[in-house]
Parts: structure tokens; C-alpha cells; sequence
């Protein structure tokens, strides 16, 4: 494996990990408060419904000339990872409200008791179980799809661990996993996607990396190092705006 591969698998291993946990969580919330057999029925069939749609669409991509997809490619990376780096920052800075698993999970909890239990077929935890699904798994599907375009193999094995990983430890310890430092990892994510999409997209533009796929070693660090950075600058901003206001 080399060191292109090496960042795509780190990358996809992140992001899924990120959004695993996400999956985990309704999952717990639904199972524990309405009954397992209706949510992982709707878990099932979420997967399934992915994994359709990724199969489908996994050949086209796979088909595409190499420099138009490097193209569109690095601004779908630079799209997700924006958005990713951009929440991280805000959070980093205060500016926005970290993700706390256990918050989500007790509200995903309330919501499940209080929905109205029909006897027979859990259609509730079935529809929700299938939507959370579906949804978390359909970024993981877009990031394994972009960012393994060239390294298909190395990013679906990332993305396997790292959605096996997450649910069994979700299995084994039966609560959210609050300890994860998921705006961390969303900041380290962020910072590759964009990084990744920056280099893949010029790359279609025809532009030449000095020292080729290792310059993805200074850029990674530089994109951090901005986004730190900025978080920092917006941080004390919004301290001197509540000792002013305040």
C-alpha cells in the first residue's frame, strides 16, 4: 500500500467511523425504547437499499475516462469536506453546538415512547430504523464512491472496518458511544476531503503535483493548520463579542 492509499483508506476509515456511530445511536435509541425485531428489519433493509443503489452506480463512476473524474471527483470531495471542515471549525470555535450522542439518543428515546404502539409489526421503529440508515449510509456510500475512485478496493475494506468496528462496540457496551471525539474526527476528515478533492481536482485540470501523490503530506498539514487556524481567530472573536456585550 502506498502512501496515496495509505490517506484514502485513513480517510474512509474516519468518515465511516464518524458516521457509524451516528447509525449506532438511533439504532440504540429505537431498539432499546420500541423493540429490536422492527428495527433491525429497518436497519436491513436500508443497508439493502444502499447497497443497491451504490452497485448500480459503482460501475458507471468505474467506467468514467480518468481526468473528467478526477474533475468531478475533487469537487464533490471539496463540497463534502467543506461542509465537514466548515461545522468543525464552528464547533472548534464555540459557534455552534458540539454533536453529543447521548443528548441525540435520549431525544430519539423520548420521541420512540412517546409515538403512539400499535400491536402487531413495529411500522414506527421500522420507518425510522430504515431512514436513519439509509440517510448516514448514503455519505458513506458518496465518500467511498469519490475518494476510493482510483483505490475502489482499499476504500470499501476501509469503510467494512470501520462500520464492523463501530457496531460491535456498539453491541458489546449497549449505549451511545459518547467517548468517540467525533468533531476531532470530523475536523481530521474535513481537512483530507478537502485536501484530497484539491488534489484530484487539479489533477483533472492537468496540473502537475510536484513530488506527485507525497505532496499530499504538506498539503494535508497546511489545510489543518488553516483550519485550526480559523477556528482560533473566530474563537477569540466571539470571546471579545461576550466580554463586550456581556
Amino acid at each position: 500500500m502506498n502512501g496515496a492509499e495509505f490517506g484514502v483508506a485513513l480517510a474512509v476509515f474516519l468518515a465511516c467511523a464518524v458516521e457509524a456511530t451516528e447509525i449506532a445511536t438511533i439504532l440504540l435509541a429505537i431498539g432499546t425504547t420500541r423493540g429490536w425485531r422492527a428495527t433491525l428489519f429497518g436497519a436491513v433493509a436500508g443497508f439493502f437499499a444502499v447497497g443497491a443503489v451504490v452497485g448500480a452506480l459503482g460501475p458507471a463512476i468505474a467506467m468514467m475516462p480518468l481526468s473528467p473524474l478526477r474533475i468531478v471527483v475533487g469537487m464533490l470531495l471539496l463540497y463534502f469536506g467543506g461542509g465537514w471542515l466548515r461545522k468543525a471549525i464552528l464547533r472548534q470555535a464555540g459557534l455552534k453546538a458540539k454533536h453529543d450522542e447521548v443528548a441525540i439518543f435520549e431525544h430519539e428515546a423520548e420521541v420512540a415512547r412517546a409515538e403512539e404502539r400499535l400491536s402487531g409489526f413495529d411500522g414506527y421503529a421500522f420507518v425510522v430504523a430504515f431512514k436513519g440508515t439509509a440517510l448516514e449510509l448514503t455519505e458513506v456510500a458518496v465518500i467511498v464512491l469519490t475518494l476510493g475512485a482510483t483505490h475502489i478496493a482499499t476504500a470499501s475494506g476501509a469503510a467494512l472496518a470501520a462500520l464492523v468496528l463501530v457496531a460491535a462496540a456498539a453491541f458489546a457496551l449497549r449505549r451511545p458511544l459518547a467517548r468517540v471525539p467525533e468533531n476531532a474526527l470530523k475536523l481530521a476528515v474535513g481537512c483530507m476531503l478537502v485536501s484530497f478533492g484539491a488534489f484530484w481536482g487539479l489533477e483533472g485540470l492537468g496540473f502537475g503535483w510536484p513530488a506527485g501523490d507525497a505532496a499530499l503530506l504538506v498539503l494535508v498539514p497546511c489545510v489543518a493548520l488553516s483550519a485550526l487556524g480559523a477556528a482560533r481567530v473566530l474563537r477569540a472573536k466571539r470571546l471579545v463579542a461576550e466580554g463586550v456585550t456581556g
